[in-house]
């Protein structure tokens, strides 16, 4: 007699696992970056939380050095969180009491021109206070024109390459939310133009597993290019803990068992750093039956990816409301087709 594996015993033998928690120093667990030769926390602190107008710049403050403090390294960014905000901020954190050297700093562009590139990039220096970024990332890749854009003669790689040269930025990177088949193009314009990134970063949380799965498709193949991965929307900015499906601590405890270096969560008060901590320090590395057990629970809820908004709605691409952030045609396109009217 057949017998039909369940939809998320399926999900569950096709998401890589990691065999290792890492290496635990203290309270925070640390992974290597990919092929880059860098340890990273486990956890990474991401900017956009911190730049919130709720929130008052002396606690985002505040919050930076306990992390750094603690064990974090790992500082996420975007020249376009809060209009700016977020990176005077973390930069005003950086820039007291020796805490640059402790934190490797990350932050991203959404310029796909070599000039509007280059602005951002000097923007970011001057917003962090510092000489140097440890990781570019290309923000929001979330249209299948935007890797063509970014690779092409006149596109805003070439600011990231000369910035790479001039020392300004360590390592490369892209982003996206949108669709795993777009980061798989990403990384074939990539290979065709000669490059190898450093780091992708892309949602791994416990409703991907059943939609348009980034665990399953993009994380695997990130592995055998050996391109270190940053997972993010753990919670879908809580829109995900709202489905009454899973706490907290599975949407952490599914994100740390996937093999990424680095899981960017939005940390905003005392005790989101604390849940972070504590997931970091009780995590064990579970099997492929305890995965499947655990992406049950938003089986149902997941399918249609009506909690991944980020996925199914514009509501989270901020570049689609801001298309002056990218930049306009290229030169090179400009001479072939002048700008339609309307």
């Amino acid at each position: 007699m057949l017998t039909t594996e369940s939809p998320s015993k399926q999900a569950a033998g096709r998401i890589p696992r990691v065999t290792s928690a890492g290496t635990m120093k203290g309270e925070m667990l640390y992974r290597q970056l990919g092929a880059t030769g860098v340890q990273v926390s486990l956890i990474g602190m991401g900017g956009a939380h911190l730049g919130l107008p709720k929130i008052e710049e002396d606690e985002a403050i505040r919050l930076v050095h306990e992390a750094l403090d603690r064990g974090i390294n790992f500082l996420d960014n975007s020249w376009d969180y809060n209009e700016g905000r977020s990176e005077e901020r973390v930069g005003k954190a950086l820039a007291q009491s020796g805490y640059r050297q402790k934190a490797f700093v990350m932050t991203k562009i959404d310029g796909r021109t070599t000039e509007v590139a280059t602005n951002q990039i000097n923007d970011s220096l001057r917003r962090l206070k510092v000489d140097h970024i440890d990781l570019l990332q290309h923000h929001e890749v979330i249209r299948f024109d935007d890797p063509d854009r970014i690779f092409n003669e006149g596109g805003g790689m070439e600011a990231v390459l000369e910035a790479k040269k001039a020392g300004k930025i360590r390592f490369i990177g892209f982003t996206g939310h949108k669709d795993p088949h777009v980061h798989l193009y990403m990384l074939e314009v990539a290979q065709k133009h000669g490059f190898h990134f450093d780091t992708v970063q892309m949602p791994v949380n416990i409703m991907d597993a059943h939609f348009r799965s980034f665990s399953q498709i993009v994380v695997p193949e990130a592995i055998r290019q050996n391109i270190a991965v940053l997972g993010m929307k753990c919670f879908g900015d809580e829109i995900i803990l709202k489905s009454g499906a899973v706490e907290p601590m599975d949407c952490l405890r599914y994100s740390l068992n996937v093999p990424i270096s680095v899981l960017i969560t939005g940390i905003n008060s005392k005790m989101l750093l604390d849940q972070a901590f504590t997931a970091v320090t009780s995590f064990q590395p579970m099997d492929e039956a305890a995965v499947a057990t655990l992406i049950s629970k938003t089986e149902e809820a997941a399918m249609h990816g009506k909690y991944e908004l980020f996925k199914t709605t514009s509501h989270f691409d901020t570049t689609a409301r801001h298309p002056d952030w990218l930049g306009s045609d290229s030169p090179a396109v400009q001479k072939l087709a002048p700008q339609l009217p309307g």
